[in-house]
């Protein structure tokens, strides 16, 4: 079975989300930036959401984190939680 690990910065608006990506594009560390605005719990970890399975996460973030080239910051991922920025940074097929 297909396994990644993914970190993530879920924030309330597209708007903040495109915000906080452009800064991670420009050189900002992914993990400070998700220790300071990101509103889940894994933000205490930088993001790291650690190492799952498909079909482990909603449907919206599970088609990003399987599909995505690993360690390229995708996003806004909108999901009934909010706007996500999803880094992979592993996966196994």
């Amino acid at each position: 079975m297909t396994q990644a690990s993914a970190r993530h910065i879920l924030v309330d608006t597209e708007e903040q989300c495109l915000k906080l990506k452009a800064d991670i594009e420009s050189g900002t560390d992914f993990a400070a930036v998700a220790r300071e605005h990101s509103s889940c719990p894994s933000s205490r970890d930088g993001g790291n959401l650690g190492t799952f399975g498909r079909g482990q996460m909603v449907r919206e973030f599970d088609e990003v984190v399987f599909s995505a080239p690993v360690g390229v910051v995708q996003g806004p991922v909108r999901t009934q939680f909010g706007y996500h920025l999803v880094e992979v940074t592993d996966r196994q097929d």
